[in-house]
């Protein structure tokens, strides 16, 4: 049985007196400790998608099951991450890392312990006392990426997340979020086929709306990847299926 399974899940909005249809009896699967990237037309609901499962937005049919219990609205075994950095201003890094473990009512010390191990490991260690405006825009997805990760989520959703910082920031962050979530299992959204290529075990290719899966692609290249020649074939192959 797959860890993460969604089954025939189909979405639909309200709009000018009918129904508009983003996701349309859409079925994947991901195993447990697999990095799968979703890629597709800008708007054909790969966003409402990570929601849904993320348990944000309900289906309007179908059924997400996750190590084989209904997914039925938002739980602490899923966390999603924007492309927005939403910390919270009038905390710290290492404050707002251990933000998620405050609400889950752990103890002071062992929250600060955890939001200190992730500092360390994300290199902000320096800056634990640091508020979100005195950050670059790299440190402070940093945190955003740390705080997720404190709480152990069994999945972790990531929608767009280096899409505001500049490419050579992004770099690093593609580099670092590989080497973090060793073992995770993890639903990546993009609007990059370069990084889908970078991160990915198994790149997903959606249709236009409403959202189909149109093709699966399985990503068997070692980390860390540059883009080589048969990257270079890959992205080629996924464009075209984009066209």
């Amino acid at each position: 049985m797959s860890f993460l399974h969604l089954e025939r899940i189909s979405k639909a909005y309200p709009a000018n007196g009918s129904d508009l249809r983003v996701l349309d009896n859409l079925s994947l699967t991901v195993e447990e400790g697999e990095f799968v990237v979703i890629v597709g037309p800008s708007g054909c609901g790969k966003s409402t998608l990570l929601r849904t499962v993320a348990g944000l937005e309900p289906p309007t049919s179908g059924r997400i099951t996750l190590s084989g219990e209904v997914v039925n609205g938002w739980g602490r075994d899923r966390t999603l991450i924007f492309q927005e950095y939403s910390l919270f201003p009038w905390l710290t890094a290492r404050q707002n890392m251990a933000f998620g473990l405050r609400l889950m009512g752990q103890p002071e010390t062992e929250r600060h312990r955890v939001a200190d191990e992730w500092l360390e490991r994300l290199g902000l260690a320096a800056f634990a006392d640091y508020y979100p405006h005195e950050l670059s825009g790299g440190m402070q997805q940093r945190v955003a990426l740390g705080r997720a990760l404190a709480v152990d989520p069994a999945v972790l959703l990531m929608d767009e997340p280096f899409a505001a910082v500049d490419a050579l920031t992004r770099t690093r962050l593609q580099r670092e979020v590989r080497t973090v979530c060793q073992g995770k299992t993890v639903l990546f959204v993009t609007h990059s086929i370069r990084e889908a290529i970078l991160l990915a075990d198994r790149i997903i290719i959606l249709t236009h709306r409403p959202a189909r899966v149109r093709r699966e692609m399985s990503v068997d290249l070692p980390h860390p990847r540059t883009i080589g020649a048969e990257e270079a074939a890959l992205e080629g192959a996924i464009e075209r299926e984009l066209l």
